[in-house]
């Protein structure tokens, strides 16, 4: 967020269940999390996200486990997925606003010895997908179509958006 000049006041985790409704699909969850994540503002404006990897129709979480990432780069590995971020936005008067930024990501295909590298450093760990694009896995993408910085975890472009549609300055 600083990027785009904002120094948030407060970083508050957000309490929800964050499993998918049964049929939900990844691009209609991320919209949902975003929305439960917000809190009402208080005495300022109140921004939430979050961001879904999707092989398909299938959610690839936030990977805790060395098995779990290396699952899912093996999923990745040679074939494109999407990343759906969502941001919800939250003004003074009470005023709600959301958007989903639908991004296509390509990975090339990874060599056992590239895999192995990757997980042995564990950036994967915490992230959705089982990988960071801002970090080691950069040298894994062979095609972006949309928002880096949705892929990263917050579409910065539409955040702004939102917050000057809504009257900040």
């Amino acid at each position: 967020m600083r990027q785009i000049g904002i120094e948030p006041a407060k970083i508050i985790p957000p309490e929800i269940d964050e499993k998918p409704q049964k049929g939900e699909l990844p691009r209609a969850f991320a919209r949902r999390m975003a929305l439960e994540k917000l809190l009402p503002a208080q005495n300022g404006f109140v921004i939430a996200a979050d961001t879904v990897v999707a092989a398909g129709r299938r959610m690839l979480h936030k990977a805790e486990l060395r098995e779990d990432a290396e699952t899912y780069l093996r999923l990745l590995s040679g074939r494109r997925h999407k990343v759906h971020s969502a941001v919800a936005v939250c003004a003074p008067d009470g005023r709600t606003v959301c958007r989903v930024v639908d991004s296509a990501v390509g990975f090339a295909r990874l060599d056992e010895p590239q895999l192995h590298a990757y997980l042995d450093c564990g950036e994967w760990q915490g992230m959705a997908g089982g990988y960071a694009i801002q970090g080691h896995a950069a040298s894994f993408i062979d095609f972006l179509s949309g928002s880096y910085s949705g892929v990263v975890g917050l579409p910065l472009h539409e955040t702004s958006a939102l917050l000057r549609g809504l009257g900040w300055h």
